[in-house]
């Protein structure tokens, strides 16, 4: 069972990237959480590692803290929450957010998160509920010191809501009205993709 992974990062996209190691190019999929995370193309990378083996396929989740990492595998924890799911609601909550709201009980704000519903985002808090209390255990990592290496924070952020499930269009509006200040200033990417997720999820 494969825990951590070290190597050099040699392709990225939203939603995952490729580590190779040892001649070895392992692909990995990820939150956005760890995405806006990354080092840049070429440059070392240690990653928390969740295998999931399925009946047909065999897939690789990465982490860039331990708290995510855990909060995964409470997710996958729960009925109809797979990997998938559990990435997007990662991509959108942090770990501490999420656990705020199971103790709160707050399904209005799980719920929000695409692809989740109701009825999950009900289950999520009713089964998380009493295990929830042991991410506050996981001290969260402090972000990499490394810049991504990218298009700009404004394309990476449409492109990381459309792998999120927004359409293009909705996702291209949302990134511009929370970045169109006219001041030139380049936006930080993280403070872009969860200030037009807000607006995304304030129309729903």
């Amino acid at each position: 069972m494969i825990a951590k992974l070290k190597g050099l990062l040699v392709a990225r996209e939203s939603g995952r990237i490729i580590v190779e190691t040892a001649g070895v190019g392992y692909e990995v999929f990820i939150p956005l959480s760890t995405w806006y995370r990354l080092p840049p193309i070429g440059a070392p990378i240690l990653l928390e590692i969740r295998q999931v083996v399925r009946e047909d396929a065999l897939n690789l989740y990465g982490f860039m803290s331990p708290s995510e990492k855990r909060s995964f595998d409470l997710l996958i924890q729960v009925q109809h929450v797979g990997p998938k799911l559990a990435l997007a609601i990662l991509s959108t909550l942090a770990p501490e957010e999420l656990l705020a709201a199971i103790q709160r009980e707050d399904v209005e704000t799980i719920d929000a998160v695409p692809g989740v519903g109701p009825k999950v985002a009900e289950r999520i808090v009713r089964e998380l509920r009493d295990k929830a209390a042991e991410l506050k255990l996981i001290v969260p990592a402090i972000p990499s010191e490394h810049a991504s290496q990218s298009l700009g924070p404004i394309d990476d952020a449409v492109s990381a809501l459309v792998n999120l499930g927004y359409k293009p269009t909705e996702a291209k509006r949302a990134v511009d009205s929370v970045t169109g200040n006219g001041n030139g200033a380049e936006p930080e990417l993280e403070t872009t993709i969860r200030k037009a997720l807000a607006v995304l999820l304030s129309e729903r």
